[in-house]
């Protein structure tokens, strides 16, 4: 399984907002901590707010925070809603071309695999993910300006 870029920094948005959660955060702090450009991270927040993780603040002093607590929001959920295409290989997909789709049992051992991984990430809450080191790392007291 391979998990897109697009998905890695939602879930390191999520685990800063996680580590800074008694206030708001903006997206340029988050861009500029994890070195990610402003419109990619203004993307990746969009599509979070859209799913029920990030709550926007609009207006002057406004900003980003979680939706849920962290306790509540599991890792398998994030990449199951960020992720465009969990289709492993072509015979996942409506359009497979393949001679064996009908009679193949690596789709099935594969479909296994992918079960899997969701089953182990929907055991992993966001506050299991920000560990003590993490929200050291990430806690900032109030906004960079």
């Amino acid at each position: 399984m391979h998990i897109t870029q697009h998905t890695d920094y939602a879930l390191r948005a999520l685990i800063y907002l996680a580590a800074n959660e008694q206030r708001l955060v903006t997206i340029q702090e988050v861009s500029e901590r994890f070195e990610v450009s402003r419109s990619h991270m203004m993307k990746v927040v969009n599509q979070l707010i859209r799913n029920g993780f990030v709550e926007g603040v609009r207006g002057k002093g406004g900003g980003m925070r979680l939706a849920r607590r962290p306790t509540e929001i599991r890792v398998g959920d994030v990449v199951r809603r960020m992720e465009t295409d969990l289709a492993l290989v072509e015979c996942f997909t409506d359009t497979s071309r393949c001679l064996l789709t009908s009679t193949c049992r690596l789709k099935g051992v594969l479909n296994n695999a992918l079960e899997a991984f969701f089953e182990s990430l929907d055991r992993v809450t966001l506050a299991e993910v920000l560990g003590p080191t993490q929200h050291q790392l990430l806690h900032v007291l109030k906004r960079v300006a």
